[in-house]
């Protein structure tokens, strides 16, 4: 079934009644996340302003603690860079992994990005990836 772009919505299209409704399906799902966490940590690069991005963004400067207490405190954004030089998985009847290691035109870059947050009694970090997932569910995307 074809992909179609309606009303910023990426998927196959099909009717409800009286309205057109636009499902997108986990690769689908992945691949948008993927190049939305690429576009937000350029963003966030680039900002003059690093709070006024993420208060546009609407990412939260207090989340509830894991016991609801007390309030955890954004003080740190951190980001990370791997660069992907191989592959490993499981071998078909072996303990060993099957390794492919990259030949240097297939290494990649990833950058990733975390929301840290702290209390009087912990700290936790928030994945881009799981802020962005939880703002697409939210939005109904």
């Amino acid at each position: 079934m074809p992909h179609d772009i309606v009303n910023g919505h990426i998927g196959h299209n099909h009717s409800h009644g009286d309205h057109l409704h636009s499902h997108i399906d986990e690769a689908d799902k992945a691949a948008e996340l993927q190049v939305l966490t690429a576009q937000f940590i350029d963003g966030f690069q680039q900002a003059s302003d690093k709070t006024a991005y993420l208060r546009l963004a609407g990412v939260p400067l207090e989340r509830p603690g894991s016991a609801g207490a007390t309030a955890q405190k954004l003080v740190d954004v951190k980001l990370t860079t791997e660069w992907q030089v191989g592959t490993a998985s499981p071998s078909f009847g072996s303990r060993e992994l099957s390794y492919l290691p990259f030949p240097g035109p297939m290494v990649q870059e990833r950058t990733n990005m975390h929301f840290v947050y702290v209390s009087m009694d912990e700290k936790t970090e928030w994945d881009i990836r799981d802020f962005l997932a939880e703002k697409r569910d939210t939005l109904g995307a």
